[in-house]
């Protein structure tokens, strides 16, 4: 019985804690009279949140739809570049140079650019953004995965006369999909991040970050938190997902 209250109080107490944090918010702008425009209360968030529910899951439908197919596409670059580098160390003196540079690339001059390219009224440039932005964290942790087997493991493939497709199946593989799960995992949350700051510079007025950005011109501050608190709804539900796919993805995956 000790056990089941101690594992009840756990899954609490970020909730008991959360609840605080609201409440201490509401009374320091409410007691303090601080304005709206420099933090508005929960409750007008809230209120704002209600009023404009189908409005904010519309807008995060495309956020979150933008940051997926960016995220897929640059997962799936980035692990075929890492696999490439992995096995050849001409392709990964030709890719770190080019990866780091991806790295320290400012979203806000990229994405004017990309909507240049491609059109203001398509979503094709954000996806672009996205895809660049979660590529470098991927690429990193993949390579650095498949790098990672042990010497032992890859002379028992080789006493047990493995051809070099098995051993990859039996050893390099299962070596590497912790890391590149943590690298999805971490560029999960940055493919939405990154999403709804492209939408900051323009394209078609669709996404989160374009209604966060008319709400705080047009002085609803509390509206532009409402906004922000969809963003934050669809960053949770990208790394919930990323992390439940690590957890299975992982089990019993790295060799002993």
């Amino acid at each position: 019985m000790t056990g089941r209250w101690a594992r009840v109080g756990h899954r609490a107490a970020p909730v008991v804690l959360l609840l605080a944090l609201l409440a201490a918010w509401q009374a320091v702008v409410t007691l303090g009279d601080v304005p709206a425009f420099l933090l508005p209360s929960p409750v007008d968030i809230v209120r704002e949140l209600v009023a404009f529910a189908p409005t904010i899951a519309s807008a995060a439908l495309v956020t979150g739809t933008n940051a997926l197919v960016g995220l897929v596409v640059g997962a799936v670059v980035a692990i075929a570049a890492a696999v490439l580098a992995s096995a050849a160390r001409v392709v990964d003196a030709l890719l770190s140079p080019v990866v780091a540079g991806l790295a320290v690339v400012p979203i806000v001059a990229l994405a004017p650019v990309l909507y240049t390219m491609y059109g203001a009224s398509v979503e094709t440039g954000r996806q672009i953004v996205v895809a660049i932005a979660v590529a470098v964290p991927v690429f990193v942790t993949t390579l650095r995965g498949l790098r990672q087997v042990r010497p032992v493991h890859r002379d028992l493939m080789r006493a047990y006369a493995a051809t070099p497709r098995q051993a990859v199946r039996a050893v390099t593989i299962p070596t590497a999909l912790p890391f590149v799960f943590t690298g999805l995992r971490l560029a999960s949350s940055l493919a939405v991040i990154s999403a709804i700051v492209a939408e900051y510079f323009g394209g078609p007025r669709s996404g989160i970050g374009s209604f966060i950005t008319t709400a705080a011109a047009g002085s609803n501050y509390a509206r532009a938190w409402a906004y922000v608190l969809g963003g934050v709804v669809v960053g949770l539900v990208f790394y919930g997902a990323t992390l439940a796919l690590e957890r299975r993805g992982s089990r019993g995956a790295r060799p002993t």
